[in-house]
């Protein structure tokens, strides 16, 4: 017995040591770069520009693709005054009416062109709520620093910094080696048709031309601050794939009838335990794939516990797993998520309704299937007697790019020579966007947005007080002029 208990000390004490050696000797995986010195802005004219561009009001409206036809018009025109040396240089096409479609020609034909993308529609104004805004939601006004309006973020800022920086490229006299091709849809912000007459029409007549992309480039993950516990530096995170999109309809039947004699169990009542049992009953959560890929990049830049932990995820990873799955920014990265987001159910207070209805979004990690994910639902739900269908517009999960290609690289040397002392990681973008689209012209999507931000602004994106710093502005455009100056 006593030797058995000699034998696990020198185990324990030998486990504790590798794992000390292996959180003390894990290098960092932060690129090193020498910061480059700010690029001098007119800070003041770029906030107007982008101002200007914020006043047009360019919504998208759910099941009203041509609500803001005009608006889309007007903004072209502001960016044509706003960018004169761009419409100069670069060629510049109309696709279906309102995206754009701009091709900056390199001198080495032999490279691969780049895509960056963003979009010119905006999501509409909650109702109600425009009384809450500071400043008025479509004035574009210049106050305390910001930018305010609706776009101003989302995603007119990145639209806007692309153009001031190839602006300024072009009287510089700089042509990039590769082709670069700048695609700005319309309709990103349609919801489940996200990107139907834009971005796919946009793509269409690429793939018509047998264009393919070296990386593209859209709006995505940002510049935190403050956001990621246990870390003081800045954390910039690549978005190296998004999540899919699925929205199901959850029924329940039951004999209708006066409400003063209620049976056991009502369409209400069924339903109501159906979400009760999706809510007991989550897809699993997987530590594996963008999350790991994110932490390996991070760990060693942490220290004390949460360093250990993380460098010796072998051993402590379902500990680590526990911890994030208590957190809903940290537990959306893990797992497909099922959210309810609408209810509907009876008429009058003394009838019992003999149909219950909800719908339920999910957010689909890549590797799960649509299908996958209505079977984990209806089994969850049957027991209840309600049925799962699936509305149309559903998709899976991205392709997940790779964080160590050349494209991988260049974003990340420039995030870090822009945004000196910034931690760069890859990341997954639980929101989504249009870039399903291009999926075919290209093998690595990125998606980050070069901005920096802080717990408090994130609230802000698609929701009241929309505003982007001006300083924030001006480090947006300095990245993009770098990214290209190399392009």
């Amino acid at each position: 017995m006593r030797r058995l208990l000699q034998l696990g000390l020198l185990l324990a004490g030998g486990l504790v040591l590798v794992l000390l050696l292996r959180t003390a000797l894990l290098p960092s995986r932060q690129v090193a770069v020498v910061p480059l010195p700010p690029l001098a802005i007119d800070t003041a004219a770029a906030a107007e520009r982008l101002g200007g561009a914020v006043r047009i009001r360019t919504v998208s409206i759910d099941g009203q693709p041509g609500a803001s036809g005009d608006a889309f018009i007007e903004l072209h025109a502001h960016l044509e005054r706003s960018f004169p040396l761009v419409h100069q240089a670069l060629k510049r096409e109309v696709v279906n009416r309102h995206s754009l479609l701009y091709t900056w020609t390199g001198s080495d034909p032999r490279q691969a062109p780049i895509l960056l993308m963003a979009h010119q529609d905006v999501v509409p104004i909650a109702p109600g709520t425009e009384g809450d805004w500071q400043q008025p939601p479509f004035s574009g006004a210049l106050a305390d620093g910001h930018v305010w309006g609706r776009g101003a973020w989302d995603d007119k800022g990145n639209l806007m910094a692309m153009l001031e920086a190839v602006e300024r490229l072009v009287a510089a006299g700089v042509r990039p080696r590769r082709t670069v091709v700048f695609a700005l849809g319309h309709d990103e912000e349609m919801g489940s048709g996200a990107g139907r007459d834009g971005a796919a029409a946009i793509a269409a007549l690429l793939r018509s031309r047998g264009q393919r992309f070296a990386y593209a480039l859209d709006e995505g993950l940002l510049v935190t601050e403050g956001v990621m516990a246990g870390l003081e530096a800045p954390v910039a995170l690549i978005g190296v794939a998004e999540k899919g999109y699925l929205t199901l309809e959850l029924t329940a039947h039951a004999h209708d009838g006066h409400s003063s004699m209620p049976p056991q169990r009502t369409a209400i009542g069924s339903l109501a335990a159906a979400l009760d049992a999706l809510q007991q009953t989550p897809m699993p959560a997987d530590l594996d794939g963008v999350a790991r890929g994110m932490f390996d990049a991070l760990a060693p830049e942490f220290s004390g516990p949460n360093r250990l932990l993380l460098s010796n995820l072998w051993l402590f990873g379902p500990l680590v797993q526990r911890q994030l799955q208590r957190l809903p920014s940290a537990n959306a990265m893990l797992r497909t998520t099922i959210a309810p987001v609408s209810l509907r159910a009876g008429a009058k207070d003394n009838t019992l309704p003999a149909h219950a209805g909800a719908r339920i979004n999910l957010r689909l990690l890549p590797g799960d299937t649509p299908d996958a994910a209505l079977d984990h639902v209806q089994r969850a739900v049957d027991p209840h007697g309600v049925r799962a269908a699936a509305t149309p517009g559903g998709w899976a999960g991205s392709r997940v790019s790779r964080h160590d290609s050349a494209g991988y690289r260049q974003i990340e040397r420039t995030v870090r020579e822009v945004f000196p002392g910034a931690l760069v990681a890859p990341g997954l973008m639980v929101g989504a966007t249009d870039t399903r689209h291009y999926a075919g012209l290209v093998d690595d999507i990125y998606r980050f947005t070069p901005l920096r931000t802080r717990p408090e602004d994130l609230p802000r994106f698609h929701g009241t007080n929309e505003r982007i710093a001006v300083d924030g502005y001006a480090d947006m455009i300095r990245f993009y002029h770098r990214l290209l100056s190399q392009a």
